[in-house]
């Protein structure tokens, strides 16, 4: 995929912002930036970090074409973070929807790999049968409010109290986004 569908302007400390399909070797680094922030934040409720090997099955819901992507960004060579578009639902009549997120390494926030990797995906899904992307952002999360924003996602509910981690409930935000037809 390399910088297709990455505008120029995307740089990080005068290096390019490449978005790519995630590959195998990709694991390791997307499981530790995916257990920062199961461990120290609210933004995801899972309660106890993922191994590498647990997160192989997590891994192979992606593919390189279709509605389940997952796309890394990096800067060289660095994995940045990455975003995600998977399953909203189980049963058949939701296949058209698609939950959306995006992860980005601490290190990495604020660099601008998240616009990125939202417009890679995003073109990538648009040549897809895909009628509706759906993110749940854990509150409080300006940044992520403001990133799906930018990218035309509207609020759509908000589950209150819906999740306990570190003693405390959170609530989560739903947002909705229509997807291009062709």
């Amino acid at each position: 995929m390399g910088n297709v569908g990455v505008p120029e302007g995307y740089r990080d400390h005068c290096n390019v912002i490449v978005t790519r399909p995630g590959q195998p070797g990709d694991l390791d680094a997307l499981t530790r930036i995916y257990n920062y922030y199961v461990e120290n934040t609210h933004v995801t409720f899972d309660l106890s970090p993922f191994t590498v090997e647990a997160r192989w099955e997590w891994f192979g819901h992606y593919a390189a074409a279709g509605r389940h992507r997952l796309l890394v960004a990096e800067s060289a060579g660095e994995v940045l973070g990455y975003a995600t578009s998977g399953r909203f639902r189980d049963k058949a009549a939701y296949d058209p929807s698609v939950e959306t997120t995006v992860y980005c390494a601490p290190e990495a926030v604020g660099r601008g790999a998240g616009t990125a990797l939202y417009d890679a995906l995003f073109a990538e899904l648009a040549g897809e049968d895909v009628h509706r992307a759906f993110a749940g952002v854990a509150l409080p999360n300006d940044a992520s409010l403001a990133l799906h924003e930018r990218f035309g996602f509207t609020e759509i509910g908000t589950f209150g109290e819906v999740g306990r981690k570190f003693g405390k409930w959170w609530d989560v935000v739903w947002l909705e986004r229509g997807m291009p037809t062709e």
